[in-house]
């Protein structure tokens, strides 16, 4: 082995060699056809060592941003001169994503039964064996999420902010607000909590749609973190339109008062005041309209985009900062900044329309 370099990396019976790339099928058992299923996992290997971070996706398989971002995050050049070792899984949960379900066919959610077990349920052995095989063998990992169906998320961190290393990757990221969420029970998060591995949650977008603003967005915030990490090079890029992220006080969702058919007034990252109007409900006719007004100051991270409500959904969520018309101001400044095609981080790409 030549000086400077690193072991191969092995990820069940292969063997990645440094300096090379990998696509493996991790075998998951098979459908109800006896058709084979497979995890698709691409390993990049760098020649010199360094951290060793998973990049996943679609644990919910209706959240489709992470694929797509999983996708143009291995065609970037930069990633040529990676160091240390990328684990990309664009389709944790493949039966949810061929199904357009967030759940597995047991009904179950895959990010509620982490750790897993071998010998439990279909959702608990898939659990197991991302566990086993992928994370176990990562210092860092970043999870891609959207909203549910009908419900957009503006681009945010959640991680635990209390941890300084982990806050210091989340800034890298770039996106304008960051959230310091707390672990829940069967979450992969808190699996890589108790296995020291340093872990972000990117949440963005709408489940099954592509979103250009928060593919862009997340893109660029995987090879931000990667340069925190030193697995790639610092250049221009690293410091051009950078955006200052803000920590959220807290977070809650406003719910509408009535039953009827919305018309929505507030975009994702608006500036809200308490009682403003962030909605009008109304029936068919237009004779009776009720405001939905805003409870709280804040910004909107968070809607629904379906117009036909009942009484009591969430619809808003509103998350609160010590200096909400900053945040206004950096989150307008970060849309402006993923409105234009990158030149250096997606040079192949056309923009998805």
């Amino acid at each position: 082995m030549a000086a400077g370099s690193q072991p191969a990396f092995r990820l069940g019976d292969q063997v990645i060699e440094a300096g090379s790339r990998q696509t493996i099928e991790l075998p998951m058992g098979n459908l109800i056809t006896h058709t084979e299923l497979h995890m698709p996992v691409h390993v990049v290997h760098g020649r010199r060592p360094g951290p060793r971070l998973f990049v996943c996706a679609a644990i919910h398989g209706d959240e489709l941003n992470g694929i797509e971002i999983v996708r143009r995050l291995l065609t970037t050049p930069q990633v040529r001169r990676l160091r240390g070792t990328l684990i990309a899984v664009p389709m944790v949960n493949i039966h949810g994503v061929i199904q357009h379900s967030r759940y597995l066919p047991d009904r179950r959610d895959l990010n509620r039964v982490f750790p897993g077990s071998p010998d439990g349920s279909l959702a608990g052995r898939l659990a197991h064996l991302f566990i086993e095989k992928i994370v176990r063998q990562c210092t860092h990992g970043i999870d891609i999420h959207t909203g549910a169906i009908h419900r957009s998320n503006l681009p945010q961190i959640r991680a635990n902010l209390d941890d300084p290393e982990t806050e210091s990757l989340a800034r890298a990221f770039g996106t304008p607000v960051m959230i310091n969420s707390a672990l829940r029970d069967g979450s992969l998060r808190e699996v890589a909590a108790e296995l020291g591995i340093k872990m972000l949650l990117y949440e963005a977008g709408e489940g099954l749609r592509f979103d250009e603003l928060s593919i862009r967005a997340g893109v660029r915030g995987v090879l931000q973190v990667m340069r925190e990490l030193e697995m790639l090079p610092h250049g221009k890029r690293a410091t051009r339109n950078k955006v200052e992220p803000f920590v959220a006080r807290s977070s809650s969702w406003t719910r509408a008062p009535e039953s009827g058919i919305m018309r929505t007034l507030k975009q994702l990252g608006s500036r809200v005041e308490v009682d403003e109007a962030l909605a009008l409900i109304a029936d068919p006719f237009g004779e009776n309209e009720v405001p939905v007004l805003a409870h709280q100051e804040g910004i909107v991270i968070g809607r629904t985009n379906l117009p036909l409500v009942n009484a009591g959904d969430a619809l808003f969520h509103i998350a609160r900062f010590h200096r909400p018309s900053r945040v206004a101001t950096e989150v307008e400044a970060f849309q402006d900044a993923h409105q234009e095609t990158d030149p250096v981080d997606n040079a192949l790409d056309p923009p998805i329309v």
